[in-house]
């Protein structure tokens, strides 16, 4: 980020994927911690994208004790929560 704030001017915001289930509290973090970050950049929103035929699994997988479930920490991040692949979920899953 402090590479790419030389060339902010060029850019009207900054898109920071996470790949897979990753954890976002420590990618949001940075924005509230680091003072250098904090003055450069306004975090606007978490976006998560979801597989529609695999999320409620993922939410429901119960995890060994001291271990987050990080599709679960996505979409508690999240301010909007896009599904994916929803053409290969039944109907039955997205109602869900």
């Amino acid at each position: 980020l402090q590479k790419l704030y030389a060339r902010v001017k060029q850019f009207d915001g900054v898109i920071i994927e996470t790949t897979g289930l990753a954890d976002p509290a420590p990618v949001v973090q940075t924005f509230f911690i680091d003072d250098d970050i904090k003055t450069k950049y306004r975090l606007d929103s978490v976006i998560t994208v979801v597989d529609a035929k695999r999320i409620l699994p993922r939410l429901a997988e119960e995890k060994p004790e001291g271990v987050e479930n990080e599709a679960v920490e996505q979409v508690a991040f999240a301010d909007l929560i896009l599904l994916n692949k929803t053409d290969l979920a039944k109907d039955t899953e997205l109602d869900d």
